[in-house]
């Protein structure tokens, strides 16, 4: 738990503030003492999102279907006011950890204690299906371990059966890797009915017995996929349970048991005596921090309670509670920016003018094609935007305000220009493909907005309007498209191999040309190069292989943009025996890759512009904040774009700092000019970012990393050039 800012009110309608629990896009989560001296855990949303109509139906349909959810394992509401001017919840505290962080901290737990936490959370989900109500987010970061058993907690997206749906449409609602199959397709909220509750326990079951996640981890698209196709993998399923689990994994809703079959066949639930359900560690853990919140000083008062004097800070008190997790990021946020802040203080300081609030555009796929991509974002850079108004030295506040394109270019500038009525954002991040960096772009250029991309590659020669030697609002953050061939040829270089043969996928049009253009002027070890052309509408790769294999390469490198043709490539090498290094680039390196190909695809090389933070030491504590601030497990990998997405906030921090010196009355005037043109380098976590004065992008290599396929996942290698004398 975090101290309280001064920017925060002292109460709401009765209700104590003690601490932040957690914060988010929409409000905040704070440690609350209700007016009959009860904790509870208390969601108040801001003022500017409760002015959506949308969004306050969204709040107030959570108040009133949480509010209808009882049962003796489910977290009650224990008032609410959706109608209020900032709208709150408040819930039953729970002070023990989540289920996701006990298996982070203990691993797998014993089968008694999952036959007893399956029991009662199907109980609690059978009394939410008598209610007419199906939860859609069953997962282990919504269930909390207390010492009589564990809590289901949030079901702000349940929904009544039959209730109109005020999700976007077609998005996925769930959690990749907790979600039934029916709702991984997509198909619509009427379709996804208790049984998808179901498949969910059923994951979460898996989950807790071996360690493991049955669909295992990566990019959600790879998660969703094998969820939707393929069968679980339950090695280490205790044989006892196994068929119930697979029941409950069933693909089709019809075969799957019911809730309550789900909690006869584990059996009792009732527990002599409380703990005796959870393995040796966790009863303490629990009861060392019901200790640290029954022992809780009554809390500064802030600037919105003007009936008490300020005061010195009696003492700071570490206390992780139901928001575990999401509380636990705030010491590793402070390690992150190398400095602990002042004690007693979040705000601005006695006597300081208030900060100012500056908003930062997000235009971004969440629900279309690229939304694994998409959702890393918008991790990166709420994390981000935490991080950064926790600092007690920081000269303003940040506001991200998220869009969802669906990777559609019109949704694209839709969602720009209704930002930029409503918002006035000093500059855009976010877009996902060219053709919504372009639209994005486009929308925003007569008003001066600068956009920012980090994902997105618009090709050489492409068209955006305004952008002029003199002046651009349109810049990647990452290194140029291209320059995703030397990670692979680097690894040639160090590796002394000499004569390299190219596959020249000619689908990838100009692109494809200028990397093989790049390669003939710099040949990976000095060698030679010879390229060996697949056109567009052909799909037998195997001539141009068999050519390629022919000039007896050291290596082999695919030059294209389709992760299908890719795999055609890598299993006619396959098939010819060809089993020295072969690699390719970035647009290549996705799901569809790793399913078309199979074996065939183990060993390649790519070459990308994002990062795996494991593999950098300046980023391993930003891995450690995101996993704990979005509930993955140690061993889940971040997502990709996330770190860049992370560090590109921080550096338009940097620049806004800038451009409000030069222009305080309008700084987004001054803003494209600050990042074209400054001197200033940013030192992220995961690389370097500089002047993009050179047609809006980095011109440079930094950023570049070098992963390679090991049983059967990408795994990286760090930052390439380091990376290609080790791999």
């Amino acid at each position: 738990m975090r101290p309280l800012q001064r920017s925060d009110p002292s109460a709401v309608a009765g209700h104590r503030l003690l601490g932040r629990l957690g914060t988010g896009g929409m409000g905040v989560v704070y440690l609350a003492r209700s007016p009959g001296g009860a904790l509870a855990a208390l969601k108040l949303i801001r003022a500017e999102h409760a002015a959506d109509p949308g969004f306050r139906a969204r709040f107030r349909r959570e108040a009133a279907t949480a509010g209808t959810v009882g049962g003796r394992w489910v977290v009650r509401v224990v008032g609410s006011d959706p109608e209020a001017r900032e709208p709150w919840l408040a819930t039953e505290y729970v002070p023990g950890p989540s289920l996701a962080e006990a298996l982070a901290l203990h691993g797998a737990l014993p089968e008694r204690t999952v036959r007893a936490l399956g029991a009662r959370l199907a109980d609690a989900l059978d009394g939410v299906h008598a209610a007419g109500l199906v939860h859609r987010d069953v997962k282990p970061g919504n269930v909390l371990l207390a010492l009589d058993g564990p809590r289901l907690i949030d079901f702000g997206i349940a929904r009544v059966g039959g209730a109109t749906a005020l999700t976007a449409t077609g998005a996925m609602i769930g959690t990749p890797g907790f979600l039934a199959p029916e709702q991984a397709r997509v198909l619509g909220d009427g379709e996804v009915g208790p049984a998808g509750d179901v498949f969910s326990l059923g994951c979460v079951l898996a989950y807790a017995l071996t360690g493991s996640r049955p669909f295992g981890a990566g990019a959600v698209a790879a998660v969703v996929y094998r969820t939707v196709y393929e069968e679980p993998d339950l090695d280490g399923l205790p044989e006892a349970l196994r068929p119930l689990v697979e029941a409950c994994l069933a693909k089709d809703p019809a075969d799957r048991p019911t809730a309550a079959e789900v909690r006869d066949a584990l059996g009792p639930y009732e527990t002599p005596a409380a703990g005796d359900w959870l393995p040796p560690g966790l009863p303490a853990l629990i009861a060392q921090r019901s200790a640290r919140v029954l022992d809780l000083p009554v809390a500064d008062p802030t600037a919105l309670d003007p009936g008490e004097p300020a005061g010195t800070s009696r003492r700071r008190l570490l206390v992780l509670g139901a928001a575990g997790a999401v509380a636990a990021t705030g010491g590793v946020t402070a390690w992150l920016l190398g400095r602990n802040p002042p004690s007693g203080t979040g705000g601005t300081g006695g006597g300081a003018a208030p900060r100012g609030r500056h908003t930062l555009g997000v235009v971004t796929d969440l629900s279309g094609p690229g939304a694994a991509d998409g959702r890393a974002q918008q991790r990166g850079l709420l994390l981000a935007q935490e991080t950064f108004n926790a600092r007690a030295d920081r000269p303003f506040d940040l506001v991200v305000e998220v869009r969802d394109d669906g990777g559609d270019p019109k949704r694209s500038t839709a969602a720009a220009q209704a930002l930029l009525k409503h918002h006035a954002p000093v500059a855009v991040l976010g877009p996902t493909t060219a053709d919504t960096a372009v639209a994005t772009a486009n929308a925003l250029v007569d008003a001066g907005v600068p956009v920012l991309d980090v994902v997105a590659a618009v090709p050489s020669g492409t068209t955006i309007r305004g952008q002029t030697p003199a002046l651009r609002t349109y810049f990647e953050a990452r290194p140029y498209a291209q320059a995703s061939i030397a990670p692979f040829g680097r690894w040639l270089t160090e590796h002394h191999r000499d004569r390299t043969a190219v596959v020249d996928d000619r689908a990838a049009g100009d692109l494809g040309w200028l990397m093989v253009q790049a390669l003939r002027q710099s040949p990976p070890a000095r060698g030679t190069v010879t390229v060996h052309q697949v056109e567009a509408d052909d799909e037998d790769f195997g001539p141009a292989v068999r050519a390629a294999l022919a000039a007896a390469p050291t290596g082999v490198m695919y030059v294209g943009t389709s992760p299908r043709r890719a795999a055609l490539c890598a299993k006619a090498l396959w098939q010819q025996g060809h089993r020295g290094p072969r690699g390719s680039v970035e647009p290549a390196l996705q799901p569809e890759f790793l399913t078309e190909a199979g074996p065939a695809a183990e060993g390649w090389y790519f070459g990308t512009g994002y990062i795996d933070p494991d593999t950098v030491p300046a980023a391993k504590a930003f891995a450690a904040a995101y996993r704990a601030r979005w509930g993955l497990a140690p061993s889940d990998p971040v997502d990709r774009f996330a770190t860049e997405s992370y560090d590109a906030l921080h550096w338009l921090a940097q620049a806004l700092r800038t451009a409000l010196a030069r222009n305080p009355g309008h700084p987004v005037a001054a803003m494209p000019n600050v990042l074209a043109n400054t001197d200033r380098r940013y030192r992220g976590v995961g690389r370097n970012y500089e002047s993009m004065a050179a047609e809006g992008a980095v011109a440079t290599l930094d950023g570049l990393s070098l992963w390679r396929i090991s049983s059967g996942r990408p795994r990286c290698l760090g930052p390439y050039a380091e990376a290609a004398k080790r791999g």
